[in-house]
């Protein structure tokens, strides 16, 4: 198989992954629909960028998540009215606050990573530990390289990609 051919054999693949993680959104919508599973990232990414003395500003979290501010305002904004999520003062700058987890958003998250858990060990039931590590592995190459490859400017694709893309 030529390099063509693989990269559009992985490009079927993906949109058969995003198709699953549509109705893996789907299903979890149905069975805990107390938080959209479209804020369930966002609990993810406050969590995970929050300092626990203080917490994260909403620029923080636009970086990461790669969304504009204004999709991460709304999101923070229905976090904050369904009590999950709350804003403090930033003393250094009284025009910004941090976010932070409510122990009820704490909850909610604990409660998302069980259920998504729980839907992972289901499905990779007869994978050897070795497949899930190898899996875990390249997936994290994978959006490496493609974050890295977003990075470069735009039509400038190195002298080796060009000649590995012609076989």
């Amino acid at each position: 198989m030529d390099t063509t051919a693989r990269h559009t054999a992985l490009g079927d693949r993906l949109r058969d992954l995003m198709s699953a993680m549509r109705l893996i959104r789907h299903r979890r919508a149905i069975e805990r629909p107390a938080v959209p599973s479209g804020l369930v990232g966002m609990l993810l990414q406050i969590d995970e960028l929050a300092d626990q003395a203080a917490g994260c500003h909403a620029k923080e979290l636009a970086d990461r998540s790669g969304l504009d501010p204004s999709t991460v305002s709304r999101a923070v904004a229905a976090l904050v009215a369904q009590g999950l999520v709350t804003r403090r003062a930033d003393p250094a700058d009284r025009r910004a606050s941090f976010l932070v987890l409510t122990d009820e958003g704490s909850t909610a998250l604990a409660d998302a990573r069980d259920w998504y858990g729980d839907l992972l060990r289901a499905a990779l039931a007869g994978w050897s530990p070795a497949e899930i590590d190898a899996l875990t592995s390249a997936l994290d190459r994978f959006v490496t390289d493609i974050q890295g490859s977003l990075d470069q400017a735009p039509g400038q694709i190195n002298p080796q990609e060009k000649l590995e893309a012609a076989r």
